[in-house]
């Protein structure tokens, strides 16, 4: 089963052309994949619609978008020329696999004066693959705090972990006619976090490696599917840095439960894709 995260950037790719095709065609062969910073009415790409355009050219994929942030820009400017102007900006998941539920898990924030704030969340996906029921997140974090992030990682694993308790979308369903749906354990949690390894944010995320046993694998912690598969994160890049300033970085990840470490058998990143400042990071689990 393959998977792969990818932050789209609008659809603005390294030559500054919005070119949706060109990210269809790099993760087509995926049978899950995650999206970041998918838009609607955004006037950097031309206020196109990414959902329906990326969900048209990847046919043989189910999809579900959550906008983290959904805000009528021109609402509040009454000269505008178009009266109205709903910006959405999200995460969106695509699937070989029917999408049994969809819940748009919201992270926690902090208000700005200086820097652009937006809603960040974690769109999670119920699907039933080959490997039995899992949950699937496509995650993106903020990306000028620290302090935020780490809020964040906290916030969003209580919710992932307390899952078998919460029972997701709906329980109880039965009282309507409907199945129960499945209410799996294991999850993979993907996206971009704006993190690089063994920063705070990352620890928090996977707990601190030991002195004497490094990372071990355990119930309450995430476990970053590269380094699974010996491509340890330090040795790779997911982003660009397109200013030529050359700081680029490794800011993606799949990161999976600790019942599906066992599953994990390869994770590469894609340096070859040019339809965003980020690359695709593919993880493959068997």
């Amino acid at each position: 089963m393959k998977l792969v995260t990818y932050n789209v950037q609008f659809g603005v790719g390294r030559d500054g052309k919005v070119d949706l095709p060109r990210i269809a065609t790099s993760i087509a062969d995926a049978d899950i994949i995650a999206l970041q910073e998918v838009t609607r009415n955004y006037p950097t790409n031309g206020g196109i619609d990414m959902v329906a355009g990326l969900g048209g050219l990847l046919p043989g994929h189910r999809h579900a978008y959550g906008a983290a942030m959904d805000i009528d820009f021109g609402a509040m400017n009454p000269k505008a020329a178009t009266p109205e102007l709903r910006f959405q900006f999200g995460n969106m998941l695509l699937s070989r696999w029917p999408i049994v539920s969809v819940r748009n898990l919201l992270l926690p924030r902090s208000r700005t004066y200086d820097r652009a704030n937006l809603q960040r969340a974690a769109l999670e996906g119920l699907i039933v693959t080959p490997l039995g029921p899992l949950r699937l997140y496509s995650t993106h974090l903020d990306h000028v705090n620290r302090d935020e992030r780490i809020m964040q990682i906290r916030h969003l694993k209580e919710r992932i972990l307390a899952f078998p308790l919460e029972g997701g979308a709906v329980t109880g369903s039965g009282e309507y006619g409907f199945p129960e749906p499945p209410c799996p354990e294991d999850f993979v949690l993907m996206g971009d976090f704006n993190m690089r390894p063994n920063e705070p944010e990352y620890d928090e995320m996977t707990g601190a490696a030991d002195r004497l046993f490094g990372r071990r694998i355990v119930a309450h912690h995430p476990v970053d599917a590269s380094r699974l598969a010996g491509l340890p994160p330090e040795e790779g890049m997911s982003r660009l840095d397109l200013s030529g300033a050359g700081q680029h970085s490794r800011l993606d990840y799949c990161f999976v439960s600790a019942g599906l470490a066992a599953h994990v058998t390869d994770c590469w990143i894609d340096n070859e894709a040019d339809g965003s400042d980020h690359q695709p990071v593919w993880t493959v689990l068997e």
